[in-house]
């Protein structure tokens, strides 16, 4: 039961109506999940919009189209772009944040780029990528009002450690687009990182002599997160990242850009062209190729995991609770608990999503 936008009662299992402000609505779950709304810790856009793009329509849709496909809480992610246009983005998505009735609901940003490498960048433009730099960082978590909860950087760039244990402090330090090897990730973490950005992509991977930034998240990472589209992780290695690092430490994103709800076609991501075709989006220009992040949702990066033999208990987990503890909103979503707030999905039995409900109210 829901009353003022919370859960208020939890009714014994089996129970076939779902009720919403004591009897204002009834939905009928029979033969449904009743789960979390999905949280999206890392997101760029979808339906032709980016959060860079600084367009209050662009934020709106990004919202609404999240929350139609069950998700209910979203971090916005940023690109490697001048400091002027990551603050004109940050502006125009502030007054967004924690504010209902737009769809999704948008906790906070994810900065990833610019603090990274230039050899790992992946889709990343070059032109904008810089080392680790304080002022700029703090200038814009100021601009931010302390909603960057999640910060990206590549640890073996110089002046990478001081820089983790100052930013540490604020938000969750996250290695990404990495040439480190193990011992750099290590000391990484030591300094206060505690997380990895899309595990495998844009990275050093493990081999038996190196384990690279794979082998020390396996050792030290409290979360790492996972794109388990097929593309840019093999459905063999899904299935063994879930094996190895256990149903606690994995969070399920999207890493979704703007052609995400689109067809076919060219697009701008950061200043380039990419190209999508079936479902891939990839980065081609004067013979250097790349993945150029995903065109993928989390609700079906959830489906497709089950798909390629996770359990249905362990992908659910890594797409609520686990990513909701990684950035400290556990308290408030994630998880179907007396008193939290009523961001609650019911998928059918085929995992097909019959309704979403966001803060209480059913969409």
């Amino acid at each position: 039961m829901i009353e003022d936008g919370r859960i208020a009662e939890i009714l014994p299992a089996g129970s076939r109506k779902f009720l919403t402000n004591s009897t204002t609505h009834v939905i009928d779950a029979e033969n449904c999940f009743v789960l979390p709304g999905f949280v999206d810790i890392h997101s760029h856009g979808a339906l032709n919009m980016d959060l860079c793009d600084a367009d209050p329509g662009g934020i709106e849709a990004i919202l609404a189209y999240n929350a139609a496909q069950g998700v209910t809480t979203i971090l916005l992610a940023t690109l490697s772009l001048p400091k002027q246009v990551l603050g004109n983005a940050i502006e125009t998505a502030l007054p967004y944040i924690n504010k209902e009735g737009y769809g999704a609901v948008l906790r906070g940003f994810n900065m990833e780029g610019p603090f990274i490498s230039t050899a790992k960048r992946g889709a990343q433009n070059p032109d904008f990528i810089i080392p680790p730099n304080l002022d700029f960082f703090f200038e814009l978590y100021d601009l931010a009002q302390g909603q960057i909860l999640l910060l990206d950087l590549a640890p073996e760039v110089e002046g990478s450690l001081d820089f983790i244990r100052e930013t540490s402090k604020k938000c969750t330090i996250s290695l990404a687009h990495s040439s480190a090897s193990y011992n750099e990730a290590i000391t990484a973490f030591d300094a206060g990182a505690s997380h990895v950005t899309h595990l495998f992509n844009g990275m050093t991977g493990f081999t038996h002599q190196e384990p690279g930034v794979v082998g020390a998240a396996a050792e030290l990472a409290s979360y790492v997160e996972l794109i388990s589209d097929g593309f840019h992780v093999h459905p063999a290695a899904v299935r063994a990242v879930f094996s190895w690092f256990g149903k606690n430490r994995i969070c399920l994103i999207s890493d979704s850009m703007r052609a995400t709800g689109m067809p076919n076609g060219a697009y701008d991501l950061g200043g380039q062209t990419i190209r999508v075709e079936n479902g891939k989006a990839f980065l081609s220009k004067d013979g250097y190729y790349s993945i150029a992040g995903s065109v993928t949702n989390l609700s079906d990066m959830c489906r497709r995991a089950i798909q390629f033999g996770v359990s249905l208990e362990a992908a659910l987990q890594a797409a609520t609770i686990n990513p909701a503890i990684a950035v400290g909103l556990d308290s408030e979503i994630g998880s179907i608990s007396k008193g939290k707030r009523a961001d609650i999905q019911l998928w059918e039995k085929d995992y097909r999503t019959r309704a979403v409900i966001v803060g209480g109210k059913i969409l």
